[in-house]
């Protein structure tokens, strides 16, 4: 099939930000966590994506927890309300942000994601040519993180924290194309409230022989913030040190 996404076409991206994000212990939206350079993590990365993609793209979050809070931090953007944030996971927000979208694939982050926006202009191409892919760091496989193996093909044939022998980790950066959308639409609908929306792509792949490709990012720095370890490492690999950032400009 003829992609339908060209280089002038507008990326579509969702940010998924309805969860409560108990384990790291704050008030606000897990998006709203303020890193060492004042901005929070939404900041971060919607300033990422404006680098990246100027007004070629388009911002939609998935709120629910504190919506209103996020809604006020990003007024530019679309949003997509989860009333069931509480007691649904990853997936039941993917599944509606997929439904309201346009036509054309989806580019979605999760919402406490720090990472290097040079990560976006390595992903263009493949944005570009409309391939659905999953980032991964080949660098670490920690037993707690989403992993993945590939096929004799090299697309992804299982993705989950309880993978065995996986390849690396997903880091919460990912695309759908416009093709292989309303696949994942579907099986995103039959996951388990308290799945994670990846068990809706590899449902898919088992199933229906979605074809997903891993793309390593493991040259660039990015860190799934859950806890305030996680946090400090976030700071201390993806954001600049202010104070540095001064002595160099003096």
């Amino acid at each position: 099939m003829t992609s339908t996404h060209d280089a002038r076409s507008t990326v579509q991206v969702v940010v998924l930000a309805a969860g409560l994000g108990t384990r790291l212990g704050r008030s606000l939206p897990k998006p709203l966590t303020v890193l060492r350079d004042g901005r929070t993590i939404l900041r971060h990365q919607l300033d990422a994506l404006q680098s990246s993609f100027g007004d070629d793209h388009a911002v939609t979050l998935v709120v629910g927890y504190n919506a209103g809070q996020l809604m006020l931090a990003a007024p530019q953007a679309g949003f997509v309300q989860n009333p069931h944030y509480a007691s649904t996971n990853t997936s039941k927000s993917l599944w509606r942000a997929l439904r309201a979208s346009g036509p054309g694939g989806v580019l979605w982050l999760n919402g406490d994601v720090v990472f290097d926006p040079a990560i976006l202009d390595h992903l263009a191409p493949a944005i570009r040519a409309d391939q659905s892919f999953v980032c991964v760091d080949t660098a670490s496989v920690a037993d707690e993180e989403v992993k993945y193996t590939v096929d004799g093909h090299g697309y992804i044939q299982e993705l989950s924290k309880t993978v065995t022998g996986g390849l690396g980790e997903a880091i919460g950066i990912n695309y759908v194309s416009a093709w292989d959308k309303p696949t994942l639409i579907d099986h995103l609908a039959r996951c388990d409230d308290s799945d994670y929306f990846e068990r809706g792509i590899e449902t898919a792949i088992a199933q229906r022989g979605l074809r997903v490709r891993p793309l390593d990012i493991s040259a660039y720095a990015a860190v799934e913030v859950d806890f305030e370890e996680d946090l400090a490492r976030a700071n201390l690999r993806c954001v600049a040190d202010p104070a540095r950032t001064s002595e160099l400009s003096a």
